[in-house]
């Protein structure tokens, strides 16, 4: 007869072999998780000053400089500790801090970015229909429409004019500011719209923004609220009608960053999709201690339309800033690339238990777990990813275990539902060990998501030590 094993047999081979999955908050010291929520107040106050890409690299240059960093200049021989950026067209930065080693055993890549669904407008945007003033608009990204209707907007972006000059346009923001809104249909006659799918009960066409309804004071004239809208914005902007044809505009949830729950764990806000990545990947750098090897933070554009454009990873402004700093050392930048490696900062998906048949809950990452780490993106198939090797996920398990970095590992969702690709692939492509990480988001690409404290300041401990690596 077999003898049984001793219960505390079983529990010591249970903690060594299998995996317990707990609450990170049960992990952790209140220490950490005061730290945690005051790392949350900073993120705050920045997701509040930053919404759009443009004020996000405005905001990163800010700290930068107060920081020390200076514009980087393409063949000037940097030092060990020298701190650099580059401000790609307002849209897109890096920033570099020169390692004690230089480039020569490759760099260490931190990459995420700073756009998120929005409202942007048509060339043509501004008409009037039935007394009422509205903007047209063009969605960008992946959204659910029906989700952008009644809600406060603000107006930001900026307008080049006719003469060349640049003005910065931010509406809806500050207290007393006007806001706008795409309006929806009254239930009571809404039969037939209630009747179509979610996909098809709002259309694109139909986001058109609610700007104004009161008329220029004129007899016997066309257009006299649209004449008054513009009216306004020309005394505001100096802006024409023709102005808009130049623009960057972008309409964004009004909304400011708030804490969630009754224990304040949880942070609500327009953009957590990938600015709670970037607003850790920017303070990584910022903060970053004697690096042995030289250390990148990318804030890309573009990236949920596929990073397209040149302020997007699918360009090749970071393969340019590796090469300029290979060359200043005498080296070429395939070699260098062949030896850096890369976390692909982009958000997940947190398994939502009040939607949890889209999940795998085996491999699904939970809120207030940490940071996520995923080996692979992508949909169905793994389309669209990159996929880190064993060997560098190896690498990074044992660097966050070391460091106290709490962390989990997971996928987007059942495999036949698809999933989302990151800026991995991308810089895949030159050669670079990749490997996604990200904080877990509930709402993603709503107008307002939620994510964790403790899964925020986790992500930025993980690039704090990743950065500072041996």
């Amino acid at each position: 007869m077999v003898k049984k094993a001793e219960k505390s047999d079983v529990e010591k081979l249970t903690k060594e072999l299998l995996v317990s999955r707990r609450n990170g908050c049960q992990q952790v010291s209140d220490a950490v998780l005061k730290t945690a929520d005051n790392y949350g107040e900073g993120y705050k106050k920045f997701m509040n000053t930053a919404k759009t890409e443009r004020e996000t690299v405005a905001y990163a240059v800010v700290k930068a400089e107060k920081a020390g960093f200076v514009p980087f200049e393409a063949g000037k021989k940097y030092k060990a500790g020298d701190k650099v950026y580059v401000n790609n067209r307002g849209k897109s930065m890096i920033l570099a801090v020169i390692g004690e080693e230089g480039c020569r055993n490759g760099v260490r890549i931190a990459a995420s970015h700073i756009d998120s669904p929005r409202l942007d407008l048509k060339p043509h945007p501004l008409y009037e229909k039935d007394d009422l003033a509205l903007f047209k608009t063009h969605y960008y990204g992946g959204i659910k429409k029906y989700q952008w209707t009644t809600v406060p907007l603000s107006m930001h972006g900026c307008v080049v004019l006719k003469n060349g000059k640049s003005v910065t346009v931010n509406i809806g923001e500050k207290e007393g500011d006007p806001q706008f809104c795409v309006t929806d249909l009254l239930v009571h006659l809404a039969d037939d719209q209630m009747k179509k799918s979610l996909a098809k009960g709002v259309s694109g066409e139909n986001l058109n923004i609610l700007i104004g309804s009161r008329p220029v004071r004129a007899d016997e004239c066309e257009n006299l609220v649209k004449l008054n809208v513009m009216k306004i914005l020309h005394n505001i902007y100096g802006i024409t009608e023709e102005d808009f044809l130049s623009a960057d505009i972008e309409f964004v949830p009004a909304a400011k960053a708030v804490d969630i729950g009754f224990d304040r764990s949880m942070i609500g806000a327009y953009g957590n999709d990938d600015k709670v990545c970037a607003y850790p990947a920017l303070t990584a750098v910022l903060d970053a201690k004697n690096p042995k090897q030289t250390i990148i933070t990318v804030l890309a554009d573009r990236e949920e339309i596929g990073s397209y454009g040149c302020t997007g990873l699918n360009s090749e402004f970071l393969h340019y800033f590796v090469a300029d700093l290979a060359e200043s050392e005498g080296l070429e930048a395939r070699h260098v690339l062949s030896k850096s490696k890369c976390l692909s900062a982009d958000v997940t998906a947190a398994l939502d238990p009040t939607y949890e048949d889209a999940y795998d809950p085996m491999n699904a990452n939970y809120i207030n777990n940490g940071v996520g780490v995923a080996k692979y993106t992508g949909g169905r198939g793994k389309s669209g990813t990159s996929e880190a090797t064993a060997e560098f996920v190896g690498e990074i398990r044992r660097l966050f275990d070391k460091e106290g970095v709490l962390w989990q590992i997971g996928e987007m969702g059942k495999v036949d539902l698809g999933g989302g690709g990151t800026v991995a692939m991308f810089i895949s492509r030159l050669n670079v060990d990749v490997v996604d990480i990200g904080v877990p988001v509930l709402s993603m690409h709503s107008p307002f998501e939620v994510i964790s404290k403790l899964d925020l300041y986790m992500t930025y401990k993980g690039i704090l030590s990743f950065y500072e690596a041996d």
